[in-house]
């Protein structure tokens, strides 16, 4: 009796503290946390994280690998350690409030707060902080300095005070180089500094000084030697300097620049070399040098590399662009677009693109240790795409063009493209293959070109050598096309996992498992041995990020010690990491599978010291570093605030649809859920989410997705179903699902079958509007950014890219996968605004007058045709905004009004005014409507 009594109560004490939870509000969601940037220095001894709130000021924490706390900084961010491990090195913001104030008052940018700069000693734990810093650099290796940018007062800044600079430029002018040793403290000072950065081996250090008196001599480009702490001038004079690069061991530099009128309307740069061996840097190339095109230039927005071995020279030339007449007068001169029905684009996307187009920049070479060298061209106008090997010593780099191929990307994803290979040794063009629509790619040394061929679901090997062609995947049964793809397009591949040394293998995904394969064809083997197709999990190639090397694209994989691979359970959705020897496959084992999403995965070379983030739907993502996966120390603890209110649960649930279709999706429940009560429920849906069944949510302002954490702490049941698609008919694809998986909840005594509400954005906004035409089922419905009308959507405009809409119904999302005129009864079928006399249950619309993904003007088909059908309806509309919102303030607004229109209709609270009446517009901005009306 006496253990039934203590049982009694503590059942009793635990349900009163449930009860006593309280339920998330929107004041909770500026202070709530997460994990920033993440870093873990050399040696593996001491751990970096930043602490986020969604508005307001971070902090900065430095810890050991034993989790111990070292040091908290406040508003610190943008942080690294010195390459031997025995500094730290971050940036302070100002307070979060000064910034506000700033804004408030409309302050120019250069009066700004500005932020400070720390140098933490991990040996002697001392702090050095210094103010008015606009940035900082420390060299990847080698070196034991910090070079930073600092405000310089107003009486150390050079500038002409005769000049009509305006004050942006003279608050350009007005930065300091600070060179700062780490160990003694020593700095070295340059003035009126805007450029700087150091060679790799941090031997080096480049800077370009900037000056507004036309007589200095001080302008120009500079050299400062770390080790000896001397300078020189290199390049001198006013101009602009770009594209500064050194080569790999730090005793070559490059760079283009500009020195003539700074009024000039077409500006030729000239591309500059230097080693050391005279005193100032030579011209290399320039527009009437050997080799450059007739009308062509050296181009400054192309970037500049050299080849690992010092030898080559990669570097951008461009046409040269007509200049603008100057002579006409704006308001006589005609405004227009001309579009053209053979452009290569739409009119649109070329505006969109303008900019980028203008700047184009071809690859061409030049060998600059050579006598009189001459300018390579290795790409044109009609092969424009290049890739060069990760070291840039080849004789060959890869070239790709979709010229006559570029008017079918208006109805179809993806232009077909022809593949060369280009000598940088005399620069002839080899074709290697034609019309391939997928990935194309260069191996890491150069040997070969691999490519997967979307139209028959194929990788190929295209050796340079002996100019031979190899199916990868001949004869195996296996698919590496995605085998999900319920698109009516051809399937994508799962990717590249990377090349082993000397390119002797490449490794690639099927949809389980890794596969190696000789790229000449001789042999496959599947590294993980079939486990994840026998098992149902996906393996995937895991690299850990190196903080002490910055890894660049294409780096090997090594064969000499096992590689890391994340771990995804199809049937229980746990996550893990698993390894795996990559040459001989063998010593395949799991180091942990668990119910959580790993993230931010990262390493330090050689050391075998990990950090990651660790979360799942109830425990907030929080740090951890380990050596195995399996102990781990917690490092963080964010949002122990979240102890305080009702939270919730996770739990996948499986049920089948009418057409026999095994389905399954996320059913969260309230925390203290009562099984013999009746909940209201929403459904959220867009496609596949039960994959996501262990991510955290955050009760955070959202772009107009279901804020679902924020509703299960209110008394909601959220039901995440998965969809998957019957081409040409994604409507019903919807219902078969969607519907199907409500009818099966609502047989659970649980569920409250009157109250249940379906919310959506974008192609979840769609299917929306399409189930509300279907069914009376739902007693409310929210749908973000719809499109309703297939029809004149059809041949509409994507406006934040310019592309035609055609794509998106023929092959892609909408999935119709025929042409309006081929068949436009489905696009019809498909059409909710066709459908609208069938609506009944009461909705709220989405649709903002930026969105540059879905025409606003869907959502006022929508509003109009239930306005006229006297249907309840509501159309939100916030200004200036996107297809997804991005400011803060209105994702705010958005979730008050979505929980005050679902608490209306699921929940019989009263209604608001904005719900009840509407806001005229001589109210706006003055009366929001959010007031209950009792």
């Amino acid at each position: 009796m006496k253990q039934l009594a203590l049982l009694i109560g503590f059942i009793f004490i635990f349900s009163l503290s449930q009860a006593q939870k309280k339920p998330l509000d929107h004041s909770v969601y500026d202070d709530w946390q997460s994990i920033g940037n993440t870093d873990i220095s050399k040696d593996g001894k001491w751990i970096s994280y930043s602490v986020e709130l969604q508005e307001g000021d971070a902090k900065l924490l430095l810890s050991n690998a034993k989790g111990t706390k070292i040091q908290e900084i406040n508003r610190g961010g943008n942080a690294t350690f010195s390459s031997n491990s025995q500094y730290f090195i971050f940036q302070i913001k100002p307070p979060f409030k000064e910034i506000r104030e700033a804004k408030i008052k409309k302050k120019k940018s250069e009066d700004m707060p500005t932020d400070s700069l720390g140098i933490f000693s991990l040996q002697q734990k001392e702090v050095f902080k210094t103010a008015n810093v606009k940035s900082f650099k420390v060299a990847k290796e080698g070196s034991l300095v910090v070079a930073y940018l600092q405000k310089a007062k107003a009486d150390t800044a050079k500038v002409d005070t005769s000049s009509k600079k305006t004050k942006a430029v003279k608050e350009k002018l007005s930065h300091n180089l600070i060179i700062r040793n780490l160990q003694s403290g020593e700095e070295n000072v340059f003035k009126n500094i805007e450029e700087y950065d150091f060679s790799e081996d941090g031997k080096q250090l480049y800077f370009v000084q900037k000056t507004t008196d036309s007589l200095s001599k001080d302008a120009g480009l500079y050299l400062y030697n770390t080790l000896t702490q001397k300078h020189k001038q290199i390049s001198k004079g006013k101009g602009e300097y770009k594209n500064i690069t050194f080569n790999k061991s730090g005793n070559q530099l490059a760079f283009t620049a500009y020195k003539g009128s700074e009024k000039a309307l077409s500006k030729l740069f000239n591309l500059y070399y230097f080693d050391g061996k005279v005193d100032t840097a030579a011209v290399l190339a320039n527009t009437q040098s050997e080799g450059i095109p007739k009308k062509w230039t050296i181009s400054p927005n192309g970037s500049i590399r050299f080849s690992d071995d010092g030898e080559k020279l990669f570097f951008g030339i461009a046409p040269i662009l007509p200049e603008k007449d100057t002579t006409l007068v704006d308001f006589e001169t005609a405004k227009l677009d001309i579009w053209h029905w053979q452009d290569d684009y739409l009119q649109p996307q070329q505006l969109v693109n303008l900019k980028r187009d203008l700047s184009a920049s071809y690859l061409s070479v030049i060998y600059p240790k050579k006598i009189n060298p001459q300018i390579l061209p290795l790409a044109d106008l009609t092969l424009p795409y290049t890739s060069i090997t990760k070291d840039g010593n080849s004789d060959y780099v890869l070239a790709i063009t979709d010229i006559d191929h570029r008017i079918a990307t208006q109805w179809q994803t993806g232009a077909y493209q022809d593949a060369y290979v280009v000598s940088t040794i005399n620069g002839e063009r080899k074709k290697i293959a034609s019309t391939i629509r997928g990935s194309i790619s260069l191996s890491p040394e150069g040997n070969y070109v691999l490519w997967f061929n979307r139209m028959n679901g194929n990788w190929y090997s295209y050796s340079i050598k002996s100019g031979q062609t190899q199916q990868l995947n001949k004869g195996l049964s296996v698919s590496f096309a995605n085998e999900d793809n319920d698109q009516p397009d051809d399937p994508n591949t799962y990717g590249i996992a990377g090349w082993a040394e000397n390119d002797e293998f490449v490794f690639i995904h099927d949809k389980f498992d890794l596969w190696s394969f000789e790229p000449n064809g001789k042999t496959a083997k599947n590294i993980t041995d079939g486990q994840g197709r026998k098992e149902q999990i996906t393996y995937r190639y895991l690299n850990p990020e190196s903080t002490s090397v910055r890894r660049r694209s294409g780096e090997s994989i090594s064969l000499k010690s096992p590689i890391f691979l994340s771990v995804f359970d199809h049937q229980s959705k746990e996550n893990g990491i698993a390894q795996v020897h990559p040459k001989t496959g063998k010593g395949l084992k799991t180091l942990v599978k668990a119910p959580f999403t790993y993230k931010q995965i990262k390493s330090t070379e050689g050391i075998n010291t990990f950090i990651y983030t660790k979360e799942n739907y109830n425990h907030s993502p929080n740090l951890y570093v380990s050596n195995n996966f399996k102990s781990e120390i917690q490092i963080s603890h964010l949002n122990p605030q979240q102890e305080n209110y009702n939270w919730g649960t996770a739990e996948l649930i499986h049920w089948t649809t009418p057409n026999g279709h095994k389905a399954e999706g996320i059913l969260y429940k309230p925390e203290g859920f009562d099984p013999a009560k009746k909940y209201p429920m929403i459904s959220y849906f867009y496609e596949i989410v039960s994959n996501g069944l262990y991510n955290y949510i955050a009760p955070t302002p959202t772009p107009s997705r279901l804020n679902i954490s924020f509703f299960v702490s209110n008394g909601y049941l959220v039901f995440a179903p998965d969809i998957r698609y019957e081409e040409g008919y994604p409507g019903k694809s919807a219902e078969e699902y969607v519907n199907s998986g409500v009818e099966f909840l609502k047989t659970k005594p649980y569920v409250d079958g009157k109250h249940i509400g379906i919310q959506g954005q974008s192609w979840g906004g769609y299917q929306v509007a399409h189930l509300i035409t279907r069914t009376d089922m739902y007693a409310a419905a929210w749908s973000g950014a719809p499109v309703v009308n297939m029809t004149s959507a059809y041949g509409g405009i994507r406006w934040q890219t310019g592309m035609s809409r055609q794509f998106q119904y023929e092959k892609t999302q909408s999935r119709i996968g025929k042409t309006l005129w081929e068949d436009p009864e489905l696009y019809i079928e498909n059409s909710p605004l066709f459908h609208m006399p069938k609506v009944n249950t009461p909705v709220v619309i989405m649709a903002n007058d930026a969105d540059g993904a879905v025409p606003w003007y869907q959502g006022i088909e929508m509003f109009t045709a239930l306005r006229r059908l006297q249907k309840p309806v509501w159309l939100l509309n916030y200004n200036d905004d996107a297809h997804n919102l991005v400011q803060r303030k209105n994702m705010k607004d958005i979730q008050i009004r979505e929980q005050q229109f679902f608490d209306h209709y699921l929940k019989g609270k009263p209604a608001p005014v904005w719900l009840k009446s509407g806001v005229p517009a001589t109210l706006k901005g003055i009366d929001w409507g959010l007031e209950l009306v009792q």
